[in-house]
This record gives structure tokens, sequence and C-alpha cells, in this order.
């Protein structure tokens, strides 16, 4: 191993010990009961509630997904992605925290979000509580594998070992993680990741861009393109049948520049549909300590979200200036290594593997969330909601930890192609759980007339319709080429609706507690 990857090794060996450590030091307490495992005691802070909700959200996608979309198809695709999902962070924030953190606990102390729903409609056959554990399994294995082909691609680059091995051992690193802490040691970590995902695109960022000349030499370089820098067109690489961007002159060859219309950005910016229904981001909302510090969250989880974001769109424009032919970026998969890529060339190594842990640091962050939520929807709402009511927290806990388990191994066999692009996962699991669960959750808390068999109904076409558009429709092209996000979900809100309307009113009883969970000092 050449002297500057063992520094970089060293400095992520070194910041993987210290989350370590901070599982240790909460898992006494974590072990204490289930609601501390799943949901900490209801006791974080409005720091560590923003910073770890919004952590925990944008995994290594951040990082290498978004600036890799950047670099190879330029500023519009990646640029209205992220104006959803910023406008997404801050309504969330602004219309369903505070309502879920009171409802939640109205709703008998709901400590999962399958808890939640079955709760909130007085359910007795756990039909709402089911579905929600299974979409949750389903949904949260998928995004796991991104995380895991996340690490992957960091440790074969950096180190030039073969992607599967360390894929693997990426995994394992989070499944010991994940099984020490639970939900308190997740949220600690979180909150530190967040740090450093910042720091690691804003060293990246400045430093970058005073190597290329500046922001003036960026932005010139990216109008050379065709379609690169505007917000209304797409650059299209020209690549041979392997998918290699073809090269002439010592300059990457693009085609004629794509267009990118209305129906597209709408569809685009849909991404921020999907917040409304994120369960890692649902389950912060509920674990708060008091509703009247959300306002302070809410701030801070915007800030970050916007700094974070701008600048990993901005990476990829500039590592396209830094490096317009680089034989690792020359695929759509491979131009997500583009901040690896400019981590080695800008910085010493020592730094260079502090800002590189960020990206481990936005794995980390994600995938515990996904294996823990995951887990406890499994074992709490399956397990003891319907196979074993009489069971004991100590094989709750039991059974979260074989779930979880279980969840990686598939993961790890979906990750297993090298080949594998970490924004297609994301985007595809995203849409699963924003089209399942957002409809529900609105309706839920802000539509008193909603009932279960609407929700239900919701559900199931929400999730049905994301495999449907992707896998038969969306391949037709056209109108059907939009993002299945957005017509599962407007489907699922018509569904709730129509069907609500068509069933009897809620009781008394769940219209009383809907009116309590309104009250401030609910």
């Amino acid at each position: 191993m050449q002297e500057g990857s063992l520094q970089i090794l060293i400095a992520m060996v070194c910041y993987m010990a210290v989350v370590i450590g901070i599982g240790i030091y909460f898992a006494k307490r974590s072990n204490q009961s289930s609601e501390d495992y799943f949901l900490g005691g209801r006791s974080l802070g409005p720091w560590v509630t923003a910073m770890s909700a919004e952590a925990s959200d944008m995994s290594g996608w951040l990082l290498m997904g978004l600036p890799g979309v950047a670099y190879w198809c330029g500023l519009s695709d990646a640029a209205w992605t992220s104006i959803g999902l910023a406008l997404g962070t801050y309504i969330n924030w602004l219309l369903v925290a505070k309502r879920l953190r009171r409802y939640s606990a109205v709703a008998g102390d709901a400590i999962t979000l399958p808890d939640f729903f079955s709760n909130r409609f007085h359910e007795k056959k756990k039909v709402i509580m089911t579905l929600s554990a299974l979409f949750i399994l389903i949904f949260f294995t998928v995004y796991a594998s991104s995380c895991f082909v996340t690490c992957g691609k960091l440790f074969s680059t950096l180190f030039g070992a073969s992607y599967q091995s360390m894929m693997i051992a990426g995994a394992l690193f989070v499944v010991i993680y994940t099984f020490l802490g639970g939900f308190l040691a997740e949220s600690a970590s979180d909150f530190m990741q967040a740090v450093v995902m910042i720091f690691a695109l804003t060293v990246i960022l400045i430093t970058g861009t005073l190597a290329a000349g500046g922001l003036q030499a960026v932005v010139d370089n990216a109008k050379n393109i065709p379609g690169f820098f505007t917000f209304f067109g797409i650059a299209s690489p020209s690549v041979d049948a392997n998918g290699i961007q073809q090269v002439a002159n010592g300059a990457p060859v693009f085609g004629e520049a794509g267009s990118y219309g209305f129906l597209t950005i709408i569809s685009t910016l849909s991404w921020g549909l999907g917040y409304f229904g994120m369960p890692q981001v649902l389950l912060r909302f509920m674990a708060i300590r008091k509703t009247d510090e959300l306002v302070r969250a809410r701030r801070i989880a915007t800030v970050w979200v916007v700094i974070s974001l701008a600048a990993a769109v901005l990476i990829g424009l500039m590592g396209r200036a830094m490096f317009p032919v680089h034989e690792t970026l020359n695929t759509a998969s491979g131009a997500e290594n583009v901040f690896i890529v400019l981590s080695r060339h800008l910085l010493p190594p020592l730094l260079a593997g502090l800002v590189m842990a960020g990206i481990l640091a936005a794995t980390i962050s994600s995938s515990d969330s996904y294996l823990l939520i995951a887990a406890s929807a499994v074992s709490l709402n399956i397990f003891k909601g319907i196979l074993k009511k009489d069971a004991s927290d100590k094989q709750v806990m039991t059974m979260s930890r074989i779930i979880l388990l279980l969840i990686a191994v598939v993961g790890v066999i979906i990750a297993m192609d090298e080949n594998s692009v970490i924004f297609t996962i994301v985007s595809f699991a995203w849409a699963g759980f924003g089209a399942v669960f957002g409809p529900i959750m609105l309706f839920s808390l802000f539509w008193k007339r909603t009932t279960q068999a609407g929700a239900v109904a919701g559900m199931v076409t929400g999730g049905v319709m994301v495999f449907l558009w992707k896998l038969v429709l969306k391949p037709l092209g056209g109108v059907f080429g939009i993002y299945e996000l957005f017509p599962a979900f407007v489907l699922s809100c018509l569904v709730i609706l129509v069907v609500s309307l068509l069933t009897p009113v809620p009781s008394a009883q769940i219209q009383q507690e809907f009116d309590l969970a309104r009250k401030p000092q609910a």
C-alpha cells in the first residue's frame, strides 16, 4: 500500500473508532427497553434531532450520487432535484413535525411508524401495521444496498481492492455498530456525521474551485459543453457500447443537448414529496423531547440541507472542469467517484482521509437508520404485534437483531453488482417510501375524515404504482418517462380521498384523539 493510501486509511480508521465508541457508550441505556432502543426515550434535543434527521436521510448519495449526476450530465437534473429536496425538507418540518410529535404521543404513545398508523385508526386486525412493516422492510432493504454500494466504491477506489470484498466489509461494520447502540447511538453519531459531511463538502468545494482557476473558470468550462450549464437542458455524453464516454483530441465527446421541459421539471421537483413518507426523518419528529424545540430544529435542518445540496452540485460541475477526462469517471457509475478523485488530488493524505470519512459518515448515518427502522418495524409490529403478543422486551430486541442481520444479507446480495448507480437505487427506494407513506401521513394528520379503508387502499395503491410505473410504464418513454414518485403519490392521494368518502365516518374516539393532537399542549 502506498504511503498516501496508508495515511488515508489511518484517518478513516480513527474516525470509525470514534463511531464505535459512541455505540458502546450508548449501548447500556439503549438496551434498557425497546422504547429506548428504537426511539431514544423521546429525549433528543433540537440540534441532534435536526442534523441526525438530515444526515440519515441524505446518505452516501449526497457525496457520491448527486455530484456524479452533475459531473455526468450537468446542472439541470442535479439542481432541480436539489431544489425539490430543499423545499420538501422545509415544508415537512413546518407542517408535519409538530403535529406528528403530538399525535404519536396521543395515539397510544407510538414508537414506530406502523405503530402510529395502526393506533391512529384503532385497527383490530392490524392490516395497516402489517402492510407498513412489510413496505418498510422492502424499501429499506433496497436503501441499505445503496449504502453498501457506496462503501464498496469508496474503498475499492481508494485502495485498489476488489469492490465486493470492500462492500461486504463496510456492511459488516455498519451491522456491528447498529447492533451495539440502537437509536440513541445512531442519532448521536448521525449528529457528528452531519458535521463531518458538511465539512467535507465545504473543503472540497473551496479547494477544488481555487485549483480549477476560480468559480468563473468552472462556469466557463460548463458553458462550453452543450446543455451542461442550464436549467432547461441536459448534457448528453457520447458513449460506446460499454457505456464509456468517448474522447476526441483529449476532450470528452458530448452529443446534442437534450431538452428539460416543464413536465420533467415537475417530475424532478417531486423528489420533495418523498419527505412526507421518510421513516428515518419522521421518527426524529416523534423522538424530540419538546414540540416547541421543533422551530429551532427546522431552521437548523433547512440551512444544513441547502448548503449541503448546493455544495454537492457545484462539486460535480467543478470536477468536470478539473478532470474533463479521467479513467475512473468515464461511465455514469464511475462518475459517482468524482468526490473521491478530487479529495485524493487536492488534499494531503491525512486531511483527504478525514474528508473521505465524510462519505463513510454519510453511509453509516443512513444505513444504520435503515437497518434499525426496518428491524424495529418487523420485530415490534409483526413479531410482537401479531405473532407473539406477549413477547418481552428482550425477545423483541433479539428478534430485531436477527431481522437486522437478514436485511443486511439481502442488501449485500443486491449490492454485489459493482456497476450499480447509487443515485438510481436511492431514487427507487425514495419513491417507494414517498408514495406509500407520504399521502397517508398527510391525510392522517390533517383530515379527520380519513378512514382505515382509505388508508389501506392508499398505501397499497402507492406501493404498487411505484413498481408498475418503474418497471412497465416508464420504459415506454414520453409522458411515462417522469419520476415514478409523482404519479404514484397523486394517485394514492386520490384513492385515500375517494375510499374514505365512500366508507363510514371514523368513530367518535378517533375524532376526539385527532382534535386532541391539534392542541398546543397535547
